[in-house]
């Protein structure tokens, strides 16, 4: 029995493999073919716009060998009739018909073949004097009246197309004129398209082509006597013509072919894919014996009918797979019965260890609760350590300013004792108005006293810890007033630049100063022994941010010192100068007020310190 139903899975299995893979190929078949319909379609479009646009840009110069006819000094020139001074201003019209039409060279033939004049007349590579009646253009053009040619320039070596016509005067042909275009530009226009295209002679050279690794290919291999052609006519200018190694693979109808062209080493650069499978489409080109053709990658088509036929593939398999679970089901079903009473006594015996676990749980649970609390009371510690620690770091700043705002107040009270003697002599001599002067200066001595202190007792004041909207170039004022005397001392200059606008951040306004007087305070000692050192202080502003930068000119940040920057008791100061708690205490404020502390080297020298702050709500 068990053997029976096994071989009965592998005959359904092999069953639905088979199915599948049925639907897939007739999927991937379809798909292909409807994709190389439309390929078609689109692929006879570009040839019918490629076709157009070379058509126009010959057009636009076939005219013009035949308008030297005109100049009757042209005509002398070729009859011979011409004087040196003659044949130099036909050279000079000539090189000015070219300059204005674009063209690469103009040039005239006598009907022996030998350039009698030429757009070129004044370059050392000049066609004048030069034998081309080699050329196919030239016998062309005696035999009919008009030669058409693709080739490669003996001097220059530029590939151009040639038109000549033939000049007639009254005693019959005197020469053929000549214009040598360029189909560069094209060539670069036909590099932006989204499918090869080249254009191949009736040699079966490709001549022109939206692919530069492709010009100057064979698409066929070319027999000794075509080569040896080649060389009596100059045609290619002994380029090897390489074969482009086009194969083909199959036809279809409406002359559409299949065809692979192999990979090449060093693989050629462009904007789409030049190897590979393609559908080859051409059309001749009326006037010419070229050929215009299109390939158009077949890499989509065959990305697409795959696509379609993993779909139909995955439609089979499901198909298949819903036969399977429709049978499954019905044994399963069967099968539900004999198990529900194991499942009952598994249901039991889950819901005794259900009780079991709960009781463990509310235990871990009450376990859990007391270690949050814990967690709770460490926090608070840690915060209120942290608040102390900021307040040691901003009385250790006013220990440094110290010296300073005693030097700032011995002055005023010397003066102020200077003063008041003096005001007493003049009373004792009854000049009030001197006496009015000296107390007045007194009082402005006091007001200043009174500011420097104030504004140390200030900075001094515990933090509430609370954000409220702080005018951000007041708080550098500040931070800036309680440095000035060091300022004054070091001779440095501030170079500050605060927006039109004062802008407000959401933060606190006495930390906040503790963090520029770090800031400022660290630039300072950075140039210490500069001769002239400079401090630059600016402001940017978005629309929720503000940035501060502070820049000194010192010698900027070691790499050391940028991987420690702001971890606690690293400094680069001497010992005994600070414990390197500046700026980690900086740091902690700054993200505190929901901003970031950052510092790095200005590219133009020096060291710069970024400190970023939300902006507070606008209220209109």
């Amino acid at each position: 029995m068990p053997q029976a139903r096994t071989l009965r899975a592998l005959s359904l299995l092999l069953l639905c493999l088979l199915l599948v893979g049925l639907c897939g190929f007739s999927a991937y078949r379809i798909g292909q073919r409807l994709g190389i319909a439309e390929l078609q379609a689109t692929g006879l479009h570009r040839l019918e716009i490629y076709a157009g646009s070379l058509e126009r840009e010959i057009s636009k110069y076939a005219f013009l060998p035949g308008t030297l006819s005109l100049e009757q000094e042209v005509l002398d020139v070729l009859a011979g009739r011409a004087d040196a001074r003659t044949r130099e201003r036909v050279n000079a019209y000539l090189e000015k018909l070219n300059e204005r039409a674009g063209t690469l060279s103009i040039y005239i033939m006598d009907t022996q073949g030998r350039v009698l004049a030429t757009s070129n007349w004044r370059r050392p590579d000049s066609f004048l004097g030069e034998d081309l009646s080699f050329r196919p253009y030239f016998k062309d053009a005696l035999l009919s009246g008009n030669g058409r040619f693709f080739g490669i320039g003996t001097t220059r070596s530029e590939p151009g197309y040639y038109l000549a016509t033939a000049l007639t005067g009254d005693k019959g042909t005197l020469g053929v004129a000549v214009t040598k275009v360029s189909l560069e530009q094209l060539e670069k226009s036909w590099a932006t398209v989204e499918a090869p295209v080249f254009v191949a002679d009736e040699n079966g050279v490709v001549i022109l082509s939206a692919v530069p690794g492709w010009k100057f290919t064979a698409l066929r291999l070319l027999d000794d006597a075509t080569r040896a052609n080649f060389e009596r006519t100059q045609q290619y200018n002994r380029r090897p013509l390489p074969p482009l190694g086009l194969q083909q693979l199959a036809t279809y109808e409406g002359g559409t072919r299949l065809v692979r062209i192999a990979a090449t080493r060093p693989e050629t650069v462009s904007v789409y894919p030049v190897s590979g499978r393609f559908l080859e489409q051409s059309r001749a080109l009326p006037g010419t014996p070229w050929t215009l053709t299109v390939l158009s990658q077949l890499e989509q088509v065959d990305e697409l009918a795959q696509s379609r036929a993993a779909l139909a593939a995955i439609a089979a398999a499901c198909l298949c797979m819903l036969g399977i679970i429709v049978n499954e089901r019905r044994r399963h079903l069967r099968d539900r019965l004999a198990a529900r009473e194991e499942l009952q006594r598994a249901h039991d015996q889950l819901e005794r260890k259900v009780e079991e676990r709960t009781a463990d749980l509310s235990t871990a649970n009450q376990q859990l609760q007391d270690e949050v609390g814990e967690r709770i009371r460490a926090e608070r510690t840690l915060r209120a350590a942290q608040d102390e620690l900021v307040q040691a770091g901003k009385l250790a700043v006013i220990g440094q300013l110290s010296a300073g705002i005693a030097h700032e107040l011995n002055q005023p009270l010397a003066a102020l004792r200077t003063l008041s003697a003096n005001a007493g002599k003049f009373l004792e001599r009854g000049d009030v108005d001197t006496t009015r002067t000296n107390l007045g200066r007194i009082a402005e001595m006091v007001d200043r006293m009174g500011r420097i202190s104030g504004q140390l007792r200030t900075f001094a004041r515990k933090s509430s810890g609370q954000s409220a909207e702080v005018p951000l170039c007041r708080a550098l004022d500040n931070a800036l007033a309680l440095l000035e005397s060091r300022l004054r001392r070091a001779g440095a200059v501030v170079e500050r630049s605060c927006p039109s606008e004062d802008p407000v951040a959401l933060c606190d306004a006495n930390r906040l100063e503790q963090v520029l007087v770090n800031l400022i305070g660290n630039a300072l000692d950075a140039m210490v022994g500069q001769p002239q050192p400079r401090l630059e202080v600016g402001w940017e502003c978005s629309d929720t941010q503000v940035r501060l930068h502070v820049r000194d000119h010192g010698p900027g940040l070691s790499d050391e010192a940028a991987a420690h920057l702001f971890e606690p008791f690293f400094t680069t100061k001497a010992a005994g100068d600070g414990l390197g708690l500046g700026l980690a205490i900086s740091a902690g404020i700054v993200r505190d007020f929901g901003g970031h502390l950052h510092g790095a080297n200005h590219p133009d020298g020096g060291a710069v310190f970024t400190l970023e702050l939300p902006l507070a709500a606008r209220h209109d």
